[in-house]
Order: C-alpha cells, then structure tokens, then sequence
C-alpha cells in the first residue's frame, strides 16, 4: 500500500509552500509513476497542458485506490461521486516524451462534503517541480448531482495520518 499523509493547511496557505514543508520534514507522500507517450506530446514534443490534469487524475484515483476506494464501487455501494469542483494549476518546466514522471497526491482539508488535493508533477528521481496543483472535489449524490455528504467509512480512512 502506498503512503498517504492527510494535512490541514492553515486559511490563505499556499499549497507550494505547505507541500515543501512536508518534504523537508520528511513526511511521506502518495507517488503515482506516469511514463509520457507520444501520444501525451504537442507539435512542440513537450506534454500538451491539459495532459498534466490528466497525470493528476490518474494520482488522485490510485491514492484513493490504495486507501481500498473503487469510485465505480462507491457509486454503487454509497451511491457518490466525486467531480473535480476546481483546479489551479501552474506550469513551470515541461516534460517530454518518454520522460518518467512522479505525480504527488495529498489529501487536505477533507470537509463534509469535499476534498483538497495538493499535487505536485517531477521527472522521476529529481526534485524540480514540473507542475503543481490544487484541485477542489466534491461530492454528489451519483443521481442528482447535488453535492452529498461524504460517508463516514470513507471519510474516516481519508482523513488518518500514515
């Protein structure tokens, strides 16, 4: 199972900051690898931009894997989904084609009905950021749409330290 550190970031903190906090403290974080594809490059032969939130999701679904959430089985057993309500994200150096990269994925300031991921994208092995997020999800009700409380056994295993 891979680490996953839950943290509460204080009000107006800066994610960059808060997640380089973690890092010299040593703090574990979710790694989620990602080889780029051809496929992944623009006419330039660098990552498209839109890709990266791609590289993301993918680290957001596995981290929620790791912790024993399917969302395919949370609309069916809990009857939620969880919908990207907001994304920042800044491009900072780009990847290429055939790079391995390392997507972060931290879960912070779970609320009743939401989620904050902070994620950060480097070439693996290597400490520059690529590109850094935050990404807002909620949660909905899997047939309204209408934002729902998060269930309490999901809630509880997000929000424990490793």
């Amino acid at each position: 199972m891979f680490p996953l550190l839950v943290l509460t970031a204080k009000p107006g903190g800066n994610f960059r900051t808060v997640l380089r906090s973690m890092q010299e403290a040593g703090l574990s974080q979710f790694y989620w690898p990602v080889r780029v594809y051809y496929e992944d490059t623009d006419c330039g032969g660098v990552v498209y931009y839109a890709n990266y939130l791609k590289f993301m999701e993918r680290a957001r679904t596995e981290c929620l894997r790791a912790r024993g959430f399917e969302q395919d089985q949370l609309r069916e057993s809990q009857g939620i989904l969880f919908t990207v309500h907001s994304a920042q994200v800044d491009f900072k150096r780009p990847a290429r084609f055939n790079d391995l990269l390392e997507v972060t994925a931290e879960i912070a300031r779970p609320r009743r009905a939401s989620l904050t991921f902070f994620q950060e994208i480097r070439r693996a092995g290597e400490t520059d950021v690529l590109c850094s997020g935050q990404v807002h999800i909620a949660c909905v009700d899997a047939q309204s749409f209408k934002p729902a409380p998060i269930p309490e056994i999901v809630r509880s295993e997000l929000t424990n330290v490793c």
